[in-house]
């Protein structure tokens, strides 16, 4: 198994940002050379938590599951494990049950690891992190870690040795120091410090005398998250479509990201910022089933409860020398159009993608290092295994958000998410069991059907003996109504 992303191959991109402000919503697209990668929509009604610090009250704690509910006063109770309680994991070869831990009714202050997905209620933990630009704050620990994207140890053991200094003795907790600080000056690693730790005193000022379940920190809208977190010396420009907004960001990049400042341009075109990069088009794109390849192949992309899965096609592609050079180059492009697809839909847990077979163990190493490398520009956590027995790739991605399509889409009222509807003849045939059940139960003078036009027009013509024939058997008058604001699969019985 292969951790991804692969930083020692990374190539430099240069990105653009562009925020598109609505009063219903906030829209950032990340374009990295010239092509869209990734979407992140916030709205003000559904806005993200992750990050955000509560006082929470134990509500249940499950011994079986080594875990417990907590109430931080959203609509569903809250996560927490046994393995995310500060306390417990300093020392692994001594964690007590939860229960030794925890009691029901207990105040406790936790912060959000991951958002509520789906039926799933957000993920917590009791170790307590504020991030700023290039530092992150860990008030309950000593240790001064550094990111790995710095992969240089004489860099990180200069970075710890600097910040160790820069730390005042009368400062308590530990720091991370963020990719972002690689070649920050002492004077930004300095203001970072005392910025995260005035931070931190906001919070426990703000835990003091309340009850639980009540917020104690929230973390930053998402404009002011993409100047702090994915801001970096490849982007070329941040472009905002709002005055009032640009000012904001402006103020807030003066005040805490500096070097970001430069980087800001207010957009003023009437032509929709989004529309000038086709952003529109390719959210479209990305909601759609079907992915097409400029080769003339395609992907078919299924997102389930449990996995997603991804299959490959060559469709009219024939432009190779033979069959198999066909395929080589379809999975080519499809290795980097899924890359693409995982970060723009943002597709997490786990992924099994079926590449067009292969009889060439060579081809199936180079469409696999294909794919490692375009999933190199990922920054979400990923796992990739090579080729199974059966031909599949499998891996998984870190689900840290809603997907796109669960954010903007909800289930389909007609077929509840399957994805198709029964036919109309299949309905005909529901009604006249249930006619036929109901004529059993009840002695009513007649039975009036009322269903979609296309389940009456099929009584009408193919099935109209059929249903003289139920009438007949029954002794019964069976009437037609079309109803044209029922969906194919619904219709009712009236007893008259």
């Amino acid at each position: 198994m292969i951790v991804m992303p692969r930083l020692e191959t990374r190539t430099i991109m240069s990105t653009e940002f562009l925020l598109n402000f609505t009063p219903q919503e906030v829209r950032v697209a990340i374009v990295e050379q010239g092509i869209v990668q990734e979407l992140h929509v916030e709205r003000p009604a559904s806005r993200g938590i992750v990050g955000n610090i509560y006082l929470g009250r134990v509500v249940r704690v499950l011994p079986g599951m080594q875990s417990a509910f907590i109430d931080i006063g959203l609509e569903r109770t809250a996560f927490l494990h046994v393995a995310d309680i500060w306390s417990e994991r300093q020392n692994s070869d001594a964690v007590r049950p939860i229960e030794k831990i925890l009691i029901e009714g207990q105040s406790t202050m936790v912060q959000v690891l991951k958002d509520p997905i789906g039926t799933k209620g957000a993920r917590l933990s009791t170790q307590i992190s504020l991030a700023g630009r290039l530092l992150v704050f860990l008030p309950q620990d000593k240790h001064i870690g550094i990111s790995q994207r710095i992969g240089d140890e004489s860099d990180r053991e200069q970075l710890r040795e600097r910040l160790g200094r820069l730390v005042p003795e009368e400062h308590s907790g530990g720091f991370i120091v963020r990719t972002m600080a690689e070649n920050a000056t002492d004077e930004e690693l300095t203001a970072d410090i005392a910025y995260l730790h005035k931070l931190w005193g906001e919070v426990l000022h703000a835990s003091g005398d309340v009850e639980a379940p009540r917020i104690l920190h929230e973390d930053l809208d998402l404009a002011q998250r993409i100047l702090r977190d994915l801001v970096n010396d490849d982007t070329i420009r941040v472009r905002i479509d709002s005055q009032e907004n640009f000012t904001k960001l402006q103020d807030f990049a003066a005040e805490y990201t500096p070097k970001v400042l430069p980087l800001l341009e207010l957009y003023t075109s009437d032509r929709p910022l989004f529309e000038l990069y086709n952003v529109e088009m390719e959210v479209q794109k990305a909601l759609a089933r079907r992915v097409d390849l400029k080769s003339g192949g395609y992907l078919i992309i299924d997102q389930t409860e449990a996995l997603t899965t991804v299959d490959v096609n060559t469709g009219g592609f024939v432009g190779a020398r033979s069959f198999d050079d066909t395929i080589f180059k379809t999975n080519l492009e499809a290795a980097q159009a899924i890359a693409r697809q995982l970060r723009l839909r943002n597709l997490g847990g786990i992924i099994i993608i079926d590449f067009i077979d292969m009889d060439s163990t060579e081809h199936q190493e180079m469409v696999l290092e294909e794919f490692r490398k375009a999933l190199s520009h990922d920054r979400t956590k990923i796992s990739l295994n090579g080729f199974s027995s059966l031909g599949l790739v499998e891996m998984t991605r870190k689900r840290t958000r809603e997907s796109l399509a669960h954010l903007l889409c909800e289930l389909c009222p007609t077929c509840n998410g399957r994805g198709e509807i029964k036919t109309a003849r299949t309905v005909a045939y529901e009604v006249f069991r249930e006619v036929l059940r109901e004529a059993r139960q009840f002695n009513a003078r007649e039975f009036r059907v009322l269903a979609n036009p296309e389940v009456i027009n099929l009584f009408l013509d193919e099935e109209n003996q059929s249903l003289a024939m139920l009438s007949d058997f029954i002794s019964k008058k069976i009437s037609l109504h079309a109803e044209a604001s029922y969906t194919q699969e619904q219709f009712d019985i009236v007893l008259l």
